[in-house]
């Protein structure tokens, strides 16, 4: 057995006191790769003048190396904010209205990740395994194939993958596909993404299922597929969260002193969270619509209910999210000056982000979590609400049903982030529910996400993987 090799876009390198960075996906891959001993290799998140990003930096800790190239500054332009920010991902979130295609952009995405792999070969031993994360990379492996290498090589996409009609609105979805079918094992959050890829190939003739004769019940989450020439493993694994340590931390957060302050802001009053980044997305307008929606249907309810939105701006380079952040502040501001009391704030905007403990302890507090992308790929924001909760007097998950966590979460209270009216309504079934309900929907929950959380969610990655054999 050889070494992990783990490829993302940007490393989570730890610190100098080899602290690692928040969240469980960092933890388990390390975890992973401190079990196997390997290597992760990325982007360092520097930006150079020169065309020539330098060498690579490999820095060790323990069995663990990381290898850290830089990128120039056109590259994160074209390859970053260009063609993977700016095209791939609003197409992947069926959003083809803001997908702005460039043939420069797409020449430096193609350009990095063949400079990926040109700088990755020399790192590879013969029985190394490579796993490599997200849309930002899906041409490595053909590019590593093109340069002789017969590694197995697995590909996660953290992403939605989008229907064949939206795809095939890209100037080279045909491309795309072919560079996927390098892969050996192809990882999708739900079964609707793999079989929208699945889907991909046949609408354009070029690959089909391979159907198992000995199978005499197929598995949805799990199909061989060939196309372009190749065999290949497609498999949803949904990605959890590290969920009894975030059970932990809520409990220790709930006392801590910013969440002390919230409670007692609140005098009382109940209060709706919603955490997100600050992306179109994640339905962050249509959310507040549908929280002023409520408040119009329930006058009742008036002085009695907070919205707090936590969204932390993210790609402030690119205009769209510039754009996000003026409407956001626009909605929230018109629904506090129409509606708020001299002793009352309907709405808390926060563009900032908060400690991840701290956040725990808001998820903790909150009467009910507002999750409403209007497309996400799982969304680990509904997971960590539900482990926050308190097992006596849990709080309710009101959970898009556009969310890849919607296949997972059967305790949440599904709505459709579009029709603000249908959200409100959730939101007023949410905050009157009995106990006895939340409980039981709540368990239900996190049942399921101890049992499927992030290591279980890497183990059996890597096992499928394992069981793969190179075409």
């Amino acid at each position: 057995m050889g070494r992990l090799i783990v490829v993302s876009n940007r490393v989570p390198v730890p610190d100098k006191d080899g602290k690692l960075p928040a969240g469980g996906l960092a933890v388990a891959v390390h975890a992973a790769l401190k079990d196997k001993g390997g290597l992760w290799f990325g982007w360092s998140g520097k930006a150079v003048e020169d065309e020539d990003p330098g060498a690579v930096e490999h820095r060790e800790h323990g069995p663990i190396t990381y290898a850290l190239t830089d990128l120039s500054t056109r590259d994160v332009d074209e390859y970053y904010s260009g063609f993977a920010n700016r095209v791939l991902w609003p197409l992947f979130h069926c959003r083809i209205d803001l997908a702005e295609y460039s043939r420069r952009d797409k020449d430096g995405y193609f350009r990095v990740n063949r400079m990926f792999a040109d700088r990755l070969m020399p790192l590879i031993e013969p029985d190394d395994v490579i796993w490599i994360h997200d849309y930002h990379l899906i041409p490595l492996a053909e590019e590593l194939r093109r340069r002789g290498m017969k590694n197995r090589i697995g590909f996660f996409l953290h992403i939605p993958w989008p229907p064949a009609d939206i795809l095939f609105a890209m100037p080279i979805y045909d491309q795309i596909l072919r560079c996927l079918a390098s892969y050996d094992l192809i990882g999708f959050q739900t079964d609707h993404d793999m079989d929208n890829f699945i889907s991909c190939l046949i609408r354009e003739g070029v690959g089909k299922r391979v159907r198992d004769p000995a199978q005499l019940e197929q598995d949805p989450t799990e199909a061989r597929v060939t196309a372009y020439g190749r065999e290949f493993s497609t498999r949803t694994f949904g990605i959890g969260i590290e969920t009894q340590e975030f059970a932990d931390m809520a409990a220790r957060a709930n006392t801590s002193e910013p969440v002390r302050e919230m409670e007692r802001s609140l005098a009382g009053r109940d209060l709706v969270i919603g955490v997100d980044r600050l992306d179109y997305s994640k339905g962050i307008p249509e959310r507040i619509t549908a929280f002023e929606r409520f408040l119009d249907l329930n006058p009742d309810r008036s002085g009695t209910v907070t919205l707090l939105q936590i969204a932390p701006s993210s790609r402030s380079e690119v205009p769209e999210y510039r754009d996000m952040q003026t409407t956001v502040e626009a909605l929230a501001g018109h629904v506090n000056g129409t509606m708020g009391r001299i002793d009352w704030t309907p709405i808390r905007y926060v563009n900032q982000s908060i400690p991840r403990e701290s956040l725990a302890g808001l998820y903790r507090a909150a009467r009910v979590g507002l999750v409403t992308p209007l497309r996400d790929g799982m969304n680990l924001v509904a997971k960590e609400y539900v482990a926050a909760q308190d097992p006596d007097d849990p709080g309710v998950l009101v959970l898009s049903r556009f969310a890849g966590a919607a296949r997972e979460l059967q305790g949440a209270v599904l709505c459709n982030p579009h029709d603000s009216e249908q959200t409100a309504r959730a939101i007023a079934w949410a905050l009157e529910m009995t106990l006895d309900e939340r409980r039981a929907r709540w368990r239900v929950m996190m049942d399921y996400l101890l049992e499927n959380n992030i290591e279980t969610w890497c183990k059996s990655y890597l096992a499928a993987l394992d069981a793969t054999k190179t075409k």
